[in-house]
């Protein structure tokens, strides 16, 4: 059995270009699909947050029109209500990347808030891509990989990565709102962007990082996870 650490947004809104806020959190899909497959398999998970706050879903992801279907919607309500982990998340400042075998980070809009500004995470980012152990990150959640950043420089610079497209920020309704999207931050940090088709999974692997595109790329991103494993 491995041990797992879920590095969460404790963010409940984005700021957007303008100043207002933007309600959001994690998206369910990207931690209830690789939850369920994880703990499913045995593997211990430990989730992590800013300041040890419960993580906020955004409801939009649960909404059916998002979700897939009503039933998906209510699956997903399922999986996140009997996960006991999600009520006592640890400070993600005390997560010591040495008691866990592999550090997943789920998206959401939350990450643009706090994960992206956060040294914490960008140290166990940091150490967790030096470490060889798996590491994986979807959707909104490679926005954290800015937080590497020392004087302008990051470890991730050179790596493939996939992560939520302009193109689907555009489709939402959000690119022109934004004080930044995740594509255009990585590009600029110097990653190897690579994307798939809007919507569709779409992951990519370089040595021991593990990305994907959108939410629909969560439960293929388990898939490789487990395997990894």
């Amino acid at each position: 059995m491995a041990k797992l650490l879920f590095v969460m947004t404790g963010a409940t809104y984005w700021t957007l270009k303008d100043g207002t806020r933007h309600a959001t959190g994690y998206w369910a899909e990207e931690f209830a699909a690789p939850y369920k497959a994880l703990s499913g398999a045995g593997h211990e998970i430990t989730v992590a947050t800013p300041n040890a706050v419960v993580p906020t879903v955004d409801m939009m992801s649960l909404r059916p029109d998002m979700a897939g279907s009503a039933q998906i919607a209510l699956d997903l309500e399922e999986i996140i209500r009997s996960a006991e982990v999600m009520r006592r998340p640890i400070h993600l400042a005390n997560a010591r990347l040495e008691d866990y075998d592999a550090v997943y980070f789920p998206g959401g809009h939350g990450p643009m808030e706090d994960l992206c500004v956060d040294p914490d995470a960008g140290r166990l980012l940091t150490a967790a891509l030096a470490s060889g152990k798996p590491l994986a990150v979807v959707c909104h959640a490679p926005a954290a990989m800015l937080a590497t950043r020392i004087h302008g420089e990051s470890p991730f610079a050179g790596y493939r990565v996939t992560a939520f497209t302009n193109e689907e920020e555009e489709a939402v309704g959000l690119a022109k709102r934004a004080r930044w999207t995740v594509e255009s931050e990585l590009i600029d940090m110097g990653v190897d962007f690579t994307k798939g088709e809007m919507w569709k999974p779409y992951t990519v692997v370089d040595r021991n990082l593990f990305t994907g595109q959108n939410p629909a790329s969560a439960a293929v991103l388990a898939e490789r996870l487990l395997a990894a494993l």
